[in-house]
């Protein structure tokens, strides 16, 4: 599976403080005043450097994304899994009109039939179809839709060690 919004360029690698600080906030974001700083103190970093090494991380692909998750069908709205069948000569041209409607919240590219994934987020069930219908309407192609029906939680974390021992600050 291959993310289509971003090229990235991984060869900046990261060091010790950057796998210590994505480790830190897989556990939790402070909610202070003054967050960056709770966590750069809590690491033994500047609230600057905080920022700075997520900008850094986020520009160059280490991480693609920082900010909550919100449980969008508590507040009437929906999360759509689509697909489509795009036929290669068309993907670029295909990829980015569906990545140019704000609902369109992810875009993946797949060995398969179906290859084109995206995430539809919408305020409501009607605003979702209604995206959908949009991308139909774009493209000329069928949208698959994949509602979600029921959500598990995953107690998930990655670690970011990679076996270095790099210093590097």
């Amino acid at each position: 599976m291959r993310r289509l919004d971003t090229e990235v360029d991984r060869r900046d690698p990261i060091d010790r403080s950057d796998r210590r600080l994505i480790d830190y906030l897989h556990g939790g974001f402070p909610l202070t005043d003054h967050p960056f700083a709770d966590v750069g103190r809590a690491l033994g970093l500047s609230e600057e450097a905080v920022i700075e090494r997520l900008k850094r991380m986020l520009g160059n692909g280490t991480l693609t994304r920082f900010g909550p998750l919100f449980h969008i069908e508590r507040a009437g709205g929906q999360f759509v899994l689509a697909a489509l069948e795009v036929p290669e000569a068309e993907f670029t041209r295909i990829c980015a009109l569906v990545n140019s409607l704000p609902e369109v919240a992810h875009n993946y590219r797949r060995d398969h039939q179906l290859n084109m994934w995206f995430v539809v987020a919408a305020v409501s069930q009607q605003a979702a179809r209604s995206a959908l219908d949009r991308i139909e309407a774009l493209t000329g192609l069928r949208v698959h839709a994949f509602p979600k029906e029921r959500e598990y939680f995953v107690g998930l974390r990655l670690l970011a060690d990679t076996g270095e021992d790099d210093d590097t600050e």
